[in-house]
């Protein structure tokens, strides 16, 4: 693959754009994706990836007045390489502080109660995604590879898909993916669009294992979709689920503690806090942080530990966030009047138990806190990643200091060697502060030796690297699929071929092929349009004209007895020509039904929805009209008991799709379709099907067939089509192809 350029797209851009008496300021971002991803911008041109340049497009942090739009989006391009996204006060509050962070954060970090959805909200969520396609429409290229970031853009990659559908795509979420009981909570229309709109990616990246499993189940529920190892085959792109941890950029914080600016640091710091045990505690002010959880814990150490008294402190600095909002302000309040009263209970003259700040700190500041203190305390009530608690160990070149870490951060899955604890239980971070003290030196050496070791090598350039190589490789899964999707070309070959044939056999299948799933076998009668289409097929007095079928022999000859067509039923088991009667093509037996009926039966009564069809030769066990995930369990259950149950049994269990079918072995499509071709030579032959039973019918056919399978599948087939809509297309256009040449 060759060098091309990448378009990060965010929420912001690197930098935040000021207007100050006709002077227009250009300020780094700090923190967020803007931090994180700097290292890697910075040594893209020393790795070997398929990109090599990149263009960052974003909000710029400010309403920007109209005369200075063309300035700021030049200098964002020469100074930058960004392109900014532009909009009202009133558009970034209802978005951001709207749907956003009054909707998407509280309800994926698991605070419901704190959710609040309003329709105005969602409106502008989606116009504020929309103008991002916008934009990105005027400025993707066909070899771009687009990397969006985050809970503000989820609809962004389903949208652009409408406008680049062969654009490579990636999108990482930043914060968790909730479970499917709290997904729900958003009104029908809202979680299904979001689902949507990020499965438009060919690459979606989460933190952690958990959340790509919450989100698959998303998918299931919602919309359907199974995956293969995380993989989801859509009818116009493969998308792939999968996990990368974000990592930090390990060595500048093991420089940094060495340079002037943090020994000096460290110095002022350690004259003013001597000999006491330092406990570090760096948020932002927000509800998922357990903030208040923290204060109590620490609290029930000095009532539960007199000891400690006047020996350690707590330093808790809360990074102001999102200012002014109601919820935050009270949160604020809470936080300091919780400070005051540990302060006042347990604080003397000579002795302050807990030192707090609610201010953002500069890198050096930061980092002279990490290498003083002696515990840190990282106890968030959920969290995407957590990089404060990879940021204490890198910090650490002696190896010394204890990591208190909560379950709930996504960073808890790597730095198993930290202190885990579960942050609701305030007893817990008593007693894990106390450990995190009295432990030895070795011990605190060997687990930060093996935590530091895993950073070092899975740091925040490893992690872009890697998603940006496994989205190529996506790009490559795609071609691979679609490489047989039947073209415009393709179908007038076909019909090139058929009009110039003498001696033609057309072999379809019924179910998923020209007719779509129902719900209920019987509701699949065919319409008016497929009878005519047969019709004017197995009129053509050139063609031999087949359909091959899993369903009984009686619906399909009062479906089509009428057609003068070749008819086969339950898989190959009965077979009819056009002018004879229905027989087997070997003797059969279904002695064996009785002994399996009711297992089957016993699991459809185990499963609302699923009931058992029987035919002559074979049981069907259906789940479609169950409830997904279940059915999917279940029918996996099943499967497994009707293996074993059938070692000893001539009979053969097959799966489908929503369907578990037992019957007679040697009985398939292939052998039945080995009938006709064994009969007569053709000089064209199209066999048409959609699942896994139809692949035995594709795997005997010649070379030269065309063969077509319905749904983006693994295949024999030498084509793929979407849907029974384009089947039928096709085959209507067959008959009047030879009508119009003669």
């Amino acid at each position: 693959m060759s060098a091309r350029r990448m378009i990060i797209v965010s929420n912001r851009l690197p930098f935040t754009v000021t207007q100050e008496n006709g002077e227009v300021r250009f300020t780094p971002s700090v923190g967020g994706v803007a931090t994180g991803l700097r290292a890697f911008l910075e040594s893209l041109p020393n790795i070997n990836l398929p990109v090599q340049e990149y263009l960052w497009v974003g909000w710029p942090g400010a309403t920007i007045a109209d005369d200075a739009k063309e300035l700021i989006t030049a200098r964002a391009a020469n100074e930058f390489h960004s392109y900014p996204v532009f909009f009202s006060e009133k558009e970034v509050e209802q978005f951001y502080q709207g749907f956003c962070n009054s909707t998407i954060w509280p309800l994926f970090h698991y605070f419901p109660m704190n959710a609040r959805f309003d329709g105005t909200f969602w409106q502008q969520y989606v116009k504020v995604n929309q103008e991002f396609c916008n934009t990105l429409a005027q400025i993707v290229q066909p070899d771009d590879v687009l990397w969006i970031h985050d809970y503000h853009l989820m609809l962004l990659p389903q949208m652009l898909r409408q406008h680049a559908p062969n654009v490579l795509m990636g999108f990482f979420l930043h914060i968790p993916f909730p479970s499917y009981e709290i997904f729900s909570l958003l009104p029908p229309q809202c979680r299904r669009q979001i689902v949507e709109g990020l499965l438009g990616a060919n690459l979606i990246g989460f933190h952690t294992y958990d959340y790509m499993q919450d989100f698959l189940r998303c998918v299931l529920r919602i919309l359907g979709y199974e995956n293969n190892m995380g993989q989801i085959l859509l009818s116009d792109h493969v998308v792939k689920a999968d996990c990368f941890p974000m990592g930090i950029d390990f060595d500048t914080f093991q420089r940094a503690v060495s340079t002037p600016a943090v020994i000096t640091e460290k110095e002022e710091l350690l004259k003013t806090l001597g000999n006491t045990k330092i406990i570090l505690s760096v948020d932002r002010l927000d509800y998922s942080k357990g903030i208040i959880n923290r204060l109590e814990g620490f609290e029930t150490l000095l009532e539960a530990y007199p000891e400690w008294r006047a020996n350690v402190a707590l330093i808790m600095i809360v990074v102001p966030s999102r200012i002014g909002v109601l919820d935050y302000d009270q949160m604020k309040k809470q936080i300091e009047e919780c400070v005051g009263k540990i302060n006042g209970k347990f604080g003397t003259i000579s002795w302050t138990p807990i030192i707090y700040q609610f201010k953002a700190l500069h890198f050096h500041q930061l980092v002279a806190l990490y290498t003083i203190s002696h515990v840190a305390l990282v106890t968030p009530l959920r969290d995407g990643m957590n990089l404060i608690a990879k940021e204490y160990i890198a910090s650490k070149p002696d190896k010394t200091g204890v990591l208190i870490l909560s379950e709930m951060a996504g960073a808890a899955k790597e730095l198993g060697e930290a202190l885990i604890i579960n942050p609701t239980t305030k007893e817990e971070i008593a007693n894990a502060i106390v450990e995190a003290l009295q432990m030895p030196l070795e011990e605190q050496s060997r687990r930060n030796a093996i935590m530091q070791h895993r950073l070092r090598r899975y740091n925040v350039v490893r992690w872009a690297a890697d998603f940006i190589n496994d989205l190529a490789t996506a790009g490559e899964h795609q071609r691979s699929y679609f490489a047989k999707v039947l073209t415009s070309t393709d179908r007038r070959h076909i019909i090139e071929q058929y009009s110039n044939s003498i001696h033609r056999l057309v072999m379809l299948d019924y179910d998923g092929t020209l007719m779509p799933f129902v719900n209920r076998p019987a509701l699949a009668k065919p319409t008016e349009n497929i009878l005519n289409i047969l019709s004017e097929l197995s009129s053509q007095h050139q063609n031999e004209l087949v359909l091959i079928s899993g369903r009984d022999k009686q619906t399909l000859q009062e479906w089509f007895g009428a057609l003068p067509m070749g008819l086969v039923a339950e898989h190959g088991a009965w077979i009819k020509n056009s002018t004879g009667e229905w027989k087997t093509l070997k003797p059969l037996a279904n002695d064996w039904k009785p002994k399996l009926l009711p297992i089957l039966e016993s699991y459809a009564d185990r499963l609302p929805g699923a009931f058992v069809e029987e035919k002559e030769y074979s049981l069907v066990w259906h789940y479609r009209a169950a409830d997904i995930e279940q059915g999917r369990h279940t029918a996996h259950e099943l499967m497994d008991e009707m293996l074993r149950f059938t070692a000893n049994i001539d009979v053969q269990v097959v799966q489908g799709k929503k369907i578990i079918e037992v019957r007679n072995a040697g009985i398939n499509k292939g052998a039945a379709a080995s009938l006709w071709l064994s009969q007569q030579s053709y000089d064209f032959i199209l066999s048409i099907g959609d699942d896994s039973t139809d692949e035995d019918l594709f795997a005997i056919l010649p070379e030269t067939a065309f063969s077509i399978r319905v749904g983006v599948e693994h295949t024999q087939a030498r084509f793929h089509v979407q849907s029974p809509t384009e089947v039928l297309r096709l085959l209507g256009e067959l008959p009047r192809a030879v009508t119009d040449r003669h």
